[in-house]
């Protein structure tokens, strides 16, 4: 999108004064509704926001993989988009089969959507292509979009559904947001095709390219608000689910699809209550962050480092390892539920739960390795001692910058408050033992210690260090001194970036 036509149109749009922040729209139809789907994805992406960039597709492909969805759970866009998809319409469900099952009858087929007259040869075209893709939807349906075929090779769809999806029918239509949910309903609704005409290829057609008609349907079933269901259930529960199968063209006896949408309704409502539960604990969590702060400003108050203090533990320390623990068993009880799929599948792309743990790992992970040193002075925190809550929620904020990548990242002007690799002060232990394993005469332990302080030096260009760090008597400092003692010792000349920076280094 960059450079081009479309970008100097909207930004033009987006300067006139006439807009008045109305939002933007984007539609398309087949793979035009890719087309829809990319723009929206652009303008999103590039935050413009104040255009409200919605996007409407009908008889689209699917397009994106696992990342894309992730992303796009990640950036809460999800509300973004709606798909309308026609009961029997094949193009939205192709992607499903592997391109190697569909590409040579869609070869075939292609021409005749250009205007050529349709042959027997097409009408098997038609049948083998439709065989194929229905085969593969009821895998997709049944076991996942990676799942085993029966000669045991693995049958993999790297494309994943995003966004609301509306599935229409001449009874009316039915909104499904559930990502697993909607995969069913393309294998279900598509099913019921087997049954049509032998005139396939006009069926084809006329479903592909008659969403207009589609839509009036739904909007006439909406406006009389007709209904075909007479169920023998007085639960509203169950009754939605069956009008839900109604508006999409099943019968009420269709217990895969009814089932499906129950499970979806059961699922839903697990996912809520647990996130609902999870979010009340956390923000009762933060007055326990709120006094980790605390203890840490007490500490630099006395010029000594909370890391330092804690690792050095006396009684006025026991409180903030109570809490440490806590917090601990809170967030190993998110990642358990997440792990066991018990919360939604983008929870680990939502900002709110990202941050919060980001925020907790950068604050907490360094007091869990002063306890780590204090029991372990010979293990090794990296390789041995680290916590999968901690490598699971630095999972979850790596992916979120790898999304922002493309994207400027602001020169940080002031120095952090706190270090964003929560596992420096690892490194800093690592560090110690390797400068005594060098100054025994192990030469290999060198090249560690060089790296190390291309590690800082590249730290302290960023000021990702926070101050407590340069405290003199602190862990590193301590370090710092005996390593450029031993430099001097070998070379009494010798400098380096660190070195120079570290002369004139100011800490407020």
């Amino acid at each position: 999108m960059e450079k081009t036509d479309f970008q100097a149109q909207l930004q033009i749009y987006m300067d006139s004064k006439q807009r008045k922040f109305k939002p933007i729209i984007f539609v398309g139809h087949s793979l035009g509704g890719a087309v829809a789907t990319l723009a929206t994805l652009w303008a999103l992406e590039k935050r413009l926001r104040q255009s409200s960039p919605f996007c409407i597709t009908f008889g689209c492909p699917l397009m994106g993989d696992g990342g894309l969805v992730e992303a796009v759970g990640r950036e809460n866009w999800g509300g973004n988009f709606l798909h309308v998809i026609s009961q029997h319409d094949i193009v939205p469900r192709m992607l499903l089969a592997p391109v190697e099952s569909i590409a040579e009858p869609l070869t075939a087929i292609l021409p005749y959507w250009h205007g050529k007259v349709a042959d027997s040869s097409i009408q098997d075209a038609c049948k083998t292509l439709l065989k194929n893709v229905i085969q593969y939807t009821a895998t997709v349906a049944y076991y996942g979009v990676d799942s085993r075929g029966s000669d045991g090779v693995i049958k993999r769809s790297p494309y994943k559904p995003f966004g609301t999806y509306m599935f229409c029918s001449n009874h009316g239509a039915a909104c499904i947001g559930n990502s697993e949910t909607v995969l069913m309903m393309l294998h279900f609704t598509m099913h019921s095709h087997e049954k049509l005409s032998d005139n396939i290829v006009q069926d084809w057609f006329s479903e592909h390219t008659g969403y207009g008609s589609v839509l009036k349907h739904v909007i006439e079933n909406s406006i009389s608000g007709k209904r075909f269901a007479n169920p023998d259930s007085n639960s509203s529960y169950e009754i939605g689910i069956l009008v839900q199968l109604e508006a999409i063209g099943f019968e009420a006896q269709n217990d895969h699809a009814q089932l499906a949408l129950q499970k979806a309704g059961e699922t839903e409502k697990r996912y809520n209550t647990n996130v609902d539960r999870l979010a009340i604990d956390l923000s009762l969590k933060q007055s326990t962050m709120a006094e980790l702060e605390w203890y840490k400003e007490r500490c630099e108050k006395d010029d000594i480092g909370y890391y330092d203090t804690f690792k050095n533990q006396d009684m006025k320390d026991i409180g903030a390892d109570i809490r440490r623990v806590k917090l601990a068993e809170f967030w190993d009880e998110i990642i358990e539920k997440w792990e066991g799929r018990e919360l939604p599948s983008d929870f680990e792309s939502q900002n709110k739960w990202i941050n919060a743990g980001n925020t907790y790992r950068k604050l907490v992970e360094p007091l869990d390795i002063a306890y780590y040193y204090r029991n372990n002075s010979n293990g090794n925190y990296l390789s041995d001692g680290r916590h999968n809550r901690h490598k699971v929620l630095q999972k979850w904020m790596e992916a979120k910058e790898k999304a922002r990548g493309s994207r400027v990242q602001r020169t940080r002007t002031n120095r952090a408050s706190l270090t964003p690799d929560s596992c420096f002060w690892a490194h800093v232990e690592e560090a110690w033992k390797d400068l005594k394993n060098l100054k025994q005469g192990q030469h290999e332990s060198l090249q560690k210690l060089e790296k190390f302080e291309e590690y800082v030096t590249k730290m302290e260009n960023d000021l990702s260090i926070s101050r407590d760090v340069f405290f003199e008597g602190s862990n590193f400092m301590m370090w710092w001194e005996e390593w450029k003692e031993y430099k001097k010792n070998q070379s009494p000349d010798w400098s380096s970036p660190l070195c120079q920076k570290m002369e004139t280094l100011q800490v407020i």
